[in-house]
C-alpha cells in the first residue's frame, strides 16, 4: 500500500500503522480514509496529502 505525506507539514500516513488516535485501524489504505479525516500533526485536509 502506498504512503501519502502531509503538503503542510510533512507528516507521512502510512497504511500499515493506520491512525488509531482518529480510529483508522492499521492496514487501512489512504483511499478508505473518511473524508473528514485531518492530519494529527497539523490539522490539514485529506485532499492535502501527495502520494509519496
Amino acid at each position: 500500500m502506498d504512503k501519502y505525506v502531509c503538503t503542510v507539514c510533512g507528516y507521512v500516513y502510512d497504511p500499515e500503522l493506520g491512525d488509531p488516535d482518529a480510529g483508522v485501524k492499521p492496514g487501512t489504505s489512504f483511499d478508505d480514509i473518511p473524508e473528514d479525516w485531518v492530519c494529527p500533526v497539523c490539522g490539514a485536509s485529506k485532499d492535502l496529502f501527495e502520494k509519496q
